[in-house]
């Protein structure tokens, strides 16, 4: 049996204290083998094994930067590319997302962030909404970084709204090295992802919608 640890969520006094939002979920396909464990009330721990060094690079920065501990093991068709690796990840990271935040009573809901790299200036914001939706725009100037074909970048978006249930718009304001850009981006996300997380002190015992639900 999973034991949920307790967390004090301030403002919270009428609720009380709230179960750490946890989940895990593996995904196993002919292409490529999934696990994913996420703790949404983390420090930013990450333990992150795709085979592309660069897409690990950036998966700690949601980590470190959204404050979720994070552990991403991986095994995919490598020999082929990197395409169902990393849009697999998106797919997985966003099924686990969806079911640590559970009824998102009490969430922000909203969130945003600009963040710059010398150069480079990204923009990323965010609505849990329940509703997937991706607008991307990133101009990127090379091909590739390192081993990441930056097309990718695309693909993991995309699987992770898809099955997270969110709105992501994310734009690169300014950049000419691409691994600057790829960097604020996941940066911003992950900036984004943890305000949208947050709880509201104003309104615990609410669900952010007029619907009543997310």
């Amino acid at each position: 049996m999973t034991q949920h640890a307790l967390i004090e969520v301030p403002g919270a006094d009428a609720g009380g204290p709230r179960a750490a939002r946890t989940a895990e979920v593996a995904r196993n396909t002919a292409e490529t083998r999934i696990h994913v464990k996420v703790n949404l009330d983390g420090s930013g721990h990450s333990r992150l094994s795709t085979g592309i060094g660069f897409f690990d690079h950036m998966l700690d920065q949601i980590a470190r930067h959204g404050l979720i501990d994070l552990d991403i093991q991986a095994e995919g068709d490598l020999h082929i590319d990197g395409h169902h690796t990393v849009e697999d990840v998106g797919i997985t990271l966003g099924q686990a997302v969806l079911k640590a935040v559970g009824d998102k009573k009490g969430i922000r809901r909203y969130g945003h962030a600009y963040v710059p790299l010398d150069e480079a200036l990204s923009r990323v914001v965010i609505d849990l909404s329940g509703r997937p939706g991706l607008t991307m725009n990133i101009p990127f100037t090379s091909g590739s970084i390192g081993g990441f074909d930056t097309q990718l970048t695309h693909e993991f978006f995309q699987g992770f709204v898809n099955h997270a249930g969110v709105t992501l718009h994310i734009d690169n304001l300014k950049g000419d090295n691409a691994h600057h850009q790829a960097e604020t981006v996941f940066k911003a996300f992950a900036r984004a992802l943890r305000s949208a997380l947050e709880y509201d002190p104003r309104a615990m015992d609410a669900i952010p919608s007029t619907k009543g639900s997310l």
